[in-house]
């Protein structure tokens, strides 16, 4: 059979449990039409970049399924006129991955900036002084020193 990667995303005022109830359901769908749900990941109530039917949040659900491409039309027919289900997308795919998504890897961003070589809290620069060093009204390039560079002719 065929294998696929699907997520939806639920409405942002309804519960992690009611999202857990629609995975429930939308598993039963394929069952029913000869497929079978593997992993699921519940990636949480996320910001998304902008509205989409007057939410600003949405619950991220994630299933690897393996079912013939009628389960996954009749799923997502059912998604289409649930009003709880505010958009999904279903990929086909040649192997499902053992290992968690990308989404559930991801760290916290100072963790991943210091993988990056992003600077620490202690390396941050210190906030300017209001001209401790320099004279009154003259701007920090005219402070520093310049440099000539002659020509040879």
């Amino acid at each position: 059979m065929p294998l696929y990667e699907h997520v939806f995303m639920a409405r942002q005022d309804v519960s992690a449990a009611q999202v857990e109830t629609l995975l429930e359901q939308f598993k039963a769908v394929l069952e029913e039409n000869g497929g079978s749900v593997g992993k699921t990941e519940y990636w949480g109530l996320r910001s998304l970049a902008y509205k989409i039917k007057k939410n600003r949040k949405a619950h991220y659900q994630f299933m690897n399924i393996d079912a013939p491409h009628e389960a996954v039309a009749e799923m997502e027919r059912q998604m289409r006129i649930h009003d709880d289900v505010i958009r999904f997308l279903t990929l086909r795919v040649e192997e499902h991955e053992i290992e968690p998504t990308a989404m559930m890897r991801q760290r916290g961003g100072r963790d991943r900036d210091r993988e990056r070589g992003g600077r620490d809290r202690d390396e941050r620069r210190a906030p300017r002084d209001s001209g401790s060093d320099q004279a009154e009204g003259q701007s920090e390039a005219s402070a520093k020193p310049t440099e000539t560079v002659e020509e040879n002719a």
